[in-house]
């Protein structure tokens, strides 16, 4: 899990003399948003306002604060030509000398950010489970890797939260709003089971099932009988549909990845996403129920 506070906090205990540098104003194209932050010290960094020669210029200049005592300095700068980098947009930053007080502040920021990064439950630890796990390691979510089986967490090498769970339903039903969850476990019943307690929270950033568009018509089917309501329509099946035909557990959990971090990050995450899950995809081969499908593979 993608721990911000944990890490400024050692590289403030490490370094005293730290330049904060903040995304003041953007106009036009820009590598990052306004209210980026950047931390600089003499030898070491935390954080980055989009690398190239932004950065570059950035880090120079809170260096030489560092060196010289400077407390603050405004920067404006076009992001062309003159300095070698074609955002074509501008930018302003604040460059700040930090007090214990700031440190604080920035320590209580980057904790609420910890605690409001989506969360993302995996469920089921086999190959595509555990592949799912190292990619969101490195990513801004809390990923919880959830099964019944022991064996099969204790094979997990990520650093993520992980559960042994016999009633997995529990652990949907308490998630936070906008979770996103993604189920692949060893059985298509406890699939089905999962993916309608995901689906029947209607809050859910991302649902996604491991399948092909048979099982999903299946799916369907089993939820009309046994879900009364129960719509499809939010629910991602196949998952990781690129177009791929690769079926190693670490491409396609790169797929996957790519569609979850894609709904949790959007700007209009709580609307429900509406998208035709079953038209079909590049890539994908035609079943004999007439829908799209992903060649099946293994978990």
């Amino acid at each position: 899990m993608s721990d911000g506070k944990t890490s400024l906090n050692r590289f403030f205990d490490t370094h005293e003399a730290v330049i904060r540098v903040t995304l003041t104003r953007v106009r036009g194209s820009s590598p990052r948003n306004e209210g980026t932050e950047m931390f600089v010290a003499a030898n070491a960094l935390h954080g980055t306002i989009g690398g190239g020669q932004l950065e570059f210029l950035a880090i120079q200049t809170a260096r030489d604060m560092v060196r010289d005592g400077v407390l603050y300095k405004h920067m404006d700068v076009p992001l062309g030509p003159e300095i070698g980098q074609c955002c074509g947009g501008r930018v302003e930053l604040s460059l700040s000398r930090m007090r214990g007080s700031d440190k604080n502040a920035a320590r209580r920021r980057a904790a609420k950010q910890d605690d409001d990064q989506p969360h993302v439950y995996v469920m089921g630890a086999g190959h595509i489970g555990r592949a799912l796990a190292r990619i969101f390691q490195h990513l801004p979510v809390r990923c919880i890797l959830v099964d019944t089986r022991a064996s099969e967490i204790a094979l997990c090498d990520a650093a993520v939260e992980t559960r042994v769970s016999a009633i997995q339903e529990i652990d949907i039903s308490n998630a936070p709003p906008r979770s996103a969850f993604v189920v692949l476990t060893h059985d298509h019943a406890l699939d089905f089971l999962l993916t309608s307690a995901a689906l029947e929270r209607g809050d859910a950033a991302y649902v996604g099932m491991i399948g092909s568009a048979t099982k999903r018509a299946k799916f369907r089917n089993w939820a009309h009988a046994q879900c009364d309501g129960l719509t499809l329509d939010n629910l991602t099946c196949p998952i990781g549909a690129s177009g791929s035909q690769d079926k190693r557990p670490s491409v396609i959990a790169s797929f996957v990845a790519a569609e979850v971090i894609a709904e949790v990050t959007s700007n209009t995450v709580a609307a429900a996403p509406d998208r035709p899950h079953e038209r079909p995809i590049k890539g994908q081969t035609s079943d004999r129920e007439g829908l799209s499908a992903r060649h099946p593979v293994s978990r």
